[in-house]
């Protein structure tokens, strides 16, 4: 079953190569969505996919960025089928 997510990651992500991985990851899953720095410092992934794609995809993203990201906050969103790939925002 398709579906979406929002996930909001804070700590130290922005200006050190995080969206880049975040897209460079997405490569390795069936994963769509958006990745875009925030004015208040964080990082905001919208992503779309099988569950257990986007359950890999997370995972490998937290472990991938170990020490960068402080907390992520996930917001459950219903599957649009908006995406085309996998883009960064900004």
């Amino acid at each position: 079953m398709l579906r979406g997510a929002e996930i909001l990651f804070s700590g130290r992500v922005q200006g050190v190569g995080f969206r880049y991985a975040a897209k460079q990851l997405s490569r390795r899953f069936s994963v769509l969505g958006t990745v875009e720095n925030l004015s208040d410092g964080r990082v905001k992934l919208l992503i779309e996919g099988e569950f257990t794609e986007i359950e890999g995809y997370l995972e490998a993203l937290l472990e991938d960025n170990h020490g960068t990201v402080m907390d992520s906050e996930r917001i459950g969103k219903p599957y649009r089928g908006e995406f085309s790939g996998f883009e960064i925002i900004g």
